[in-house]
């Protein structure tokens, strides 16, 4: 599959995903501090889930009605960085066909999936 990964996720997730295959552009490595909009046309244009940190993404879709081709919103702020990464590594790979043109919110002990129209 193809991610972008704003520069909020974690390094190991990034790094997880690549090693099981995945195409995944990470805003951290070439491009910190990019606005919002500019992330999700990117991963618009390139067909690529993005996954985040940020909840302005939610606004950016929910109240402003920005097409996506898939939004991972992370919670997991309570927990080490490297188990964030693998609870959302575990999620990604458990339900990969769910995640395309889905807004998905991964919590520890539970995740949220809705599909927009």
């Amino acid at each position: 599959m193809k991610f972008i990964a704003d520069e909020g996720v974690d390094a190991s997730l990034v790094n997880l995903l690549r090693e099981a295959g995945h195409d995944v552009l990470y805003f951290a490595e070439f491009e910190p501090s990019t606005d919002d909009e500019v992330i999700l046309t990117c991963a618009n244009e390139q067909n690529r889930i993005l996954i985040t940190r940020d909840k302005d993404f939610g606004e950016l879709v929910y109240r402003m009605k920005k097409v996506h081709s898939g939004i991972i919103l992370t919670r997991l702020e309570e927990l080490k960085s490297s188990t964030r990464s693998k609870i959302t590594f575990d999620f990604i790979i458990a339900h990969q066909e769910e995640l395309i043109g889905s807004f998905v919110v991964v919590q520890h002990g539970t995740a949220r999936i809705r599909r927009l129209e």
